[in-house]
Order: structure tokens, then C-alpha cells, then sequence
């Protein structure tokens, strides 16, 4: 396997500043959500700045590479068939849960409509790298995955981050997304050492880097993407760049975006972190602290026997993407790897459902897990719902006005999202309208048009909700 294209500096591609970006001088590349792109009808933006030369990486975010599930075949063709349109080097997801329940745990599905956290145990590393493979197999490209931040932390749990990371390469071949931002906010809210992480990082797999802001309020990190770089983010980047030259490095903001002269003056700071490193870079990794021997979670690499010791080869180099790794952990001779981790993933689904169950549904919290965090987390979960669905239907805000933040967050409560954030939309209007709501006459009939206007007939596979959509449009047509 080749190294890591060299991609330069980067910024993530919104449509929200694609002038902005394109006008930018030094932008190597760019990084795209895959999700938000259509194969067929690619935005003028990114199409101009391919016919410059500049590189433009699909960035997935629904994947659930980390969930107890293996990958949807639709969304691994959806994703391969972006990195095709635009002629990517490598396409990108997250190692992280995003929807749990289903048939693996005889529960309805649920969504979480962000990344979460996986545990990192045996049972988890042992289903995300016979996720990772499917998704190699499936992908004309490299994959890279990237480490997430956290306002929960699992109990139980058997290996540090950078452990983690080293064996789902050492598994894999899978190149490595690393997040400095995200190292920041375990950080804060985990009482993890970014530098520990870094020194067990195989740094040979790391594909590029991301850098982003965000804030802290009562002690909680929030990685909202829309807050200037802080400088503890700049100086975790100097460390990682200190013993690695990293391919790439890429800023993302995702909301509350500023002028473009403030984007452009975080890339000169990024630059600077990055020069920062250049006289003190070695390839050579240092040792982490020892911990007491008790300490499972931050025990040093050494304690744990499946992990592998330095010095070795490159792991890049050692597993071309795509191609299968043994992963059987001495099952039964004749048995499939995929049969060997049914039970594994039996395991994993009922903790991942249990978890997210109380997140979005209101049920207890399971065992172990912080409640007031997980408190927290629960409400940062239906913000952000809140504002991605004012996103995809902007028309429910400007008609709803200051009630439709309140009203949305008493819906998410009682409500959680199984299918994506358009029909979130559509049931929350549909919720409103059979309650009589909004008591002004004129804001419920438009609201009664939008609804009526976008909840006609579909193909069933694209409408899990049709029963409901048609029940209640024989209610509202009556009306």
C-alpha cells in the first residue's frame, strides 16, 4: 500500500462559504459531507475547484461504522459512488454509533442524528474491524476513519484511545482521520492525556488531520465546529506534527461561519502550529507513562498482549485497502469470521440500544454510565436535532416563528427520530397539526400546506412512514 497522499492544507467545503473557499489563497484541498452531494448534480463550486486541480475528499457522517450492525450496502454504494464523481484519493467516515435497536435486539430502530461514542472493549474493536473490511471491499478508494469526541465515557472499558486506534489499524490496514479538536475534547471531558494518545498512535496510517473549534460551558467541552480554533487545539496539533509530518491538515467549520478573512487567518494559524513542529519532529514514538497495573483503562500498551509492541513495519503499509484480513480469533476451523462475532454483535446492539434508548427515548440509564452527563448529552442530542431539521425545512422556523424551537424539543422528547432528519420534519409538522397547533389559524393552515405539499406519494422503500403519513393526511384532508 502506498503512503498517504501528500494533500497539503485543507478547509471543509459548506455551501454556506464556497465562494468564500474558492477565492481562498493556499487551499490544497478540500472536504466534502458526503451526504449533502448528489453523484448527478454535484455543486458548481466543488466542480470548479476540481477543474483547478484542487482535491476534494467525501467526508461520511452516517455510516455507523461502530454500530452493532454491519454497513448498509445502500449507504457503502451511495459513498463509493461520491468518491467516483469527484475522483477522490480516499474517502472518510467516523468510528462511531449512530443508530441502534433493530433486529439484532427485537427493539425499534432508533437514530441518534450524531456520532457517538463506542466502547472500547474487545466485543467492539472485534465488530468495527469486520465493519471496516466490508466497508474496504465496498469502496473504490482507501478508507479512513476518524477518532470522535465525546461527552460520555463507557464503563468498563479495556483500552486507552490510542490502544484502540493501533489495533483497528494493525487489524485492518484502515488508514486514520486524527481529530486534534477531538483529542481536546476528551480531554476536558474525559480527563484523558492527548499526549499519551499521540504516542500510541501509529502515526504511519494517519491519512490527515483535523482542526476545529468549540467551546466550554460548566465544565463540558461542546466540539460545535462553529467557535474559533482554541490554542490548546493548535498545540496538540504542534505534538502530533512534532513526531509525524502529517499528509494533510484540514479546518472545519460547520455553523455560525465568519467572515472569510477569519477563516483565512485560523488556516495562517494552523500553518504556524504545523511550522512550530518542524525542528523538534521525530518518527520515533515516546513511551507512555506507566500506570498501576489495576488501571484498565489507561494501562500502557504493553499490558494489553494483542497489543502490538514497537518497533514493527509501517501498519500502512502492511494491508492494501480492500483487502481482507484474518480477524477469527480462533474460531472453530470452517466457522466465518462473521459467524464468530454474531454473538459479539448480539452483545454489542443490546448496550449501543440500551444507551441510546435513554438519550432519546427517556428510558433508565444503564448501569455505570454517568447520569448527569448522559443528561447532558441527551439535550445536546435534541439541540442539535432541533437545528439540523430547521436546516432541511427551513420553512418550519419562519412559519412557527419562537415556537418552533420549544415546540420541537417537547416533540424530540416523547418522539425519537427512526428515519432520518426530512421526515423528522414531516412527523413533527404531522404531530403539530393533529394537536391542533399552532393555535394562530393562519400559521396552521400554512403549515398544513407545507405538510400536504411534501407528504404525497413515494416509493414505499423510501416512505417507512407512509402508514402514519397516511393516516394523517386523511385526517388533515377532512379539515
Amino acid at each position: 500500500m502506498k503512503r498517504p497522499e501528500r494533500l497539503g492544507t485543507g478547509i471543509g467545503w459548506r455551501p454556506e462559504i464556497a465562494d468564500a473557499v474558492e477565492a481562498m489563497p493556499g487551499i490544497d484541498w478540500v472536504e466534502a459531507v458526503a451526504e449533502n452531494l448528489c453523484p448527478g448534480h454535484l455543486p458548481e463550486s466543488l466542480l470548479r475547484l476540481r477543474e483547478r486541480g484542487v482535491t476534494v475528499v467525501p467526508h461520511g457522517v452516517s455510516l455507523g461504522l461502530g454500530g452493532a450492525d454491519r454497513p448498509a450496502e445502500d449507504r457503502l454504494t451511495a459513498l463509493a459512488e461520491r468518491a467516483e464523481a469527484l475522483d477522490s484519493p480516499l474517502v472518510t467516515e467516523h468510528i462511531a454509533f449512530v443508530r441502534a435497536g433493530g433486529p439484532l435486539t427485537a427493539s425499534p430502530l432508533l437514530e441518534a442524528g450524531h456520532l457517538l461514542p463506542v466502547p472500547r472493549t474487545r466485543d467492539a474493536l472485534d465488530v468495527l474491524c469486520e465493519n471496516v473490511r466490508i466497508a474496504q471491499a465496498a469502496l473504490p478508494v482507501p478508507l479512513a476513519v476518524e477518532n470522535i469526541a465525546a461527552l460520555i465515557a463507557w464503563p468498563g472499558e479495556e483500552l486507552t484511545e490510542g490502544q484502540f486506534l493501533y489495533e483497528l489499524a494493525d487489524r485492518t490496514g484502515v488508514r486514520l482521520l486524527i481529530d486534534v479538536a477531538n483529542l481536546h475534547t476528551n480531554h476536558v471531558n474525559r480527563g484523558e492525556d492527548p499526549a499519551k494518545a499521540l504516542a500510541e498512535l501509529p502515526v504511519e496510517a494517519i491519512a490527515y488531520v483535523h482542526v476545529a473549534g468549540g467551546f466550554e460551558r460548566d465544565g463540558v467541552w461542546h466540539d460545535s465546529h462553529a467557535h474559533p480554533v482554541p490554542e490548546a487545539v493548535l498545540d496538540i496539533l504542534t505534538t502530533l506534527a512534532s513526531r509525524v509530518s502529517p499528509p494533510g491538515v484540514l479546518l472545519e467549520r460547520d455553523d455560525n461561519f465568519p467572515e472569510a478573512t477569519e477563516l483565512e487567518r485560523e488556516l495562517v494559524a494552523i500553518r504556524g502550529a504545523l511550522a512550530r513542529a518542524t525542528s523538534t519532529r521525530t518518527r520515533t514514538p515516546a513511551q507512555p507513562e506507566p500506570k498501576s497495573p489495576t488501571d484498565k483503562t489507561h494501562a500502557p500498551a504493553t499490558a494489553t498482549p494483542k497489543t502490538p509492541a514497537a518497533p514493527k513495519a509501517p501498519i500502512a503499509a502492511q494491508a492494501p485497502a480492500g483487502d481482507a484480513v484474518d480477524d477469527s480469533h480462533g474460531a472453530t476451523p470452517g466457522d466465518s469470521p462473521a459467524a464468530a462475532h454474531e454473538p459479539v454483535r448480539q452483545r454489542l446492539a443490546l448496550a449501543q440500544a440500551a444507551l441510546l434508548s435513554a438519550l432519546v427515548a427517556g428510558t433508565p440509564v444503564p448501569e455505570g454510565f454517568d447520569r448527569v452527563r448522559l443528561g447532558v448529552q441527551a439535550r445536546a442530542l435534541g439541540a442539535k436535532r432541533a437545528d439540523v431539521v430547521a436546516k432541511v425545512a427551513p420553512e418550519l422556523p419562519e412559519i412557527l416563528g419562537d415556537g418552533y424551537r420549544p415546540a420541537f424539543l417537547t416533540y424530540a422528547h416523547g418522539h425519537p427520530m427512526s428515519d432520518g432528519y426530512r421526515h423528522d420534519a414531516l412527523d413533527f409538522a404531522a404531530h403539530l397539526l393533529l394537536g391542533e397547533q399552532p393555535s394562530d389559524a393562519d400559521s396552521r393552515r400554512r403549515l398544513r400546506e407545507w405538510w400536504l405539499d411534501r407528504s404525497g406519494p413515494a416509493p414505499r422503500s423510501q416512505r417507512p412512514t407512509a402508514r402514519l403519513a397516511r393516516a394523517t393526511r386523511r385526517v388533515l384532508l377532512r379539515r
